[in-house]
């Protein structure tokens, strides 16, 4: 099976749209959203909508679960409350229903998902260092687990010998011994450097994983952050994949 794997979307319609249109040249089987679809852009309802047509499987992230009263944005830095608060106002009751049925964590023969770690998927803590990796490896059935949250695409693996390593790379083989966590970026919000929507696909046959990118109105995508009068360093940051 060919998965079409991606995260983060927070509202960003042009973003998703030029995904779905590098993913039906790939041949994908499956979709898989791995949670933070609102927050941050101006189009909640539309990107909502996409992936529910798509009949992905979807998990929730911690934007999700705050636009819906589901989880306090008291911890969010002005900004991403700003745009919890646009969101809750702009949400339809269709959405919210979508959004309120979302589980934290799903797991199948081929992967597991979560939008944070897998220990506590509730508080959405991030995979970025080698402690969270390993209190998520620790409870690790399977033999990969796709993450999103930080928005900054990479890999945590852990060797037979109980070794971490993480690298950052367009292609990873998981036939090798061990056991993978991948984090396969931003769709909306990239934050290494690339203001490219971000994607990835899973070979499960062939058992590798690539990380890809697709170009999009960056600046539509901004001029409607604006428009929205939600903070403008929401559409700004956009533009250098920040």
């Amino acid at each position: 099976m060919r998965y079409g794997i991606f995260s983060d979307i927070h509202s960003n319609l042009e973003g998703l749209t030029s995904v779905i249109q590098a993913y039906q040249k790939e041949g994908i089987g499956q979709y898989i959203c791995i949670g933070d679809l609102v927050g941050y852009a101006a189009d909640p309802n539309e990107c909502v909508s996409l992936v529910k047509e798509l009949e992905a499987v979807t998990v929730a992230g911690n934007h999700d679960w705050a636009s819906v009263g589901l989880l306090s944005s008291g911890n969010f830095n002005f900004a991403a409350q700003e745009a919890v608060i646009y969101t809750q106002e702009k949400l339809n009751p269709e959405s919210k229903e979508y959004l309120k049925s979302l589980q934290l964590v799903y797991k199948n023969q081929d992967f597991i998902l979560a939008h944070g770690t897998l220990a506590n998927p509730e508080y959405f803590n991030y995979m970025l260092d080698r402690d969270a990796a390993r209190s998520t490896f620790k409870l690790m059935e399977g033999k990969v687990i796709f993450v999103g949250h930080s928005h900054v695409p990479g890999f945590f693996n852990q060797n037979p010998a109980g070794d971490i390593a993480y690298q950052e790379a367009d292609k990873l083989d998981l036939s090798q011994a061990g056991k993978y966590i991948v984090n396969v970026g931003s769709v909306g919000q990239p934050r290494d450097g690339d203001p490219r929507a971000c994607y990835c696909i899973y070979d499960s046959e062939r058992m590798i994983v690539e990380i890809k990118r697709a170009s999009y109105d960056i600046e539509k995508a901004r001029d409607k952050i604006i428009q929205a009068d939600l903070p403008s360093y929401l559409g700004q940051r956009l533009l250098c994949g920040v």
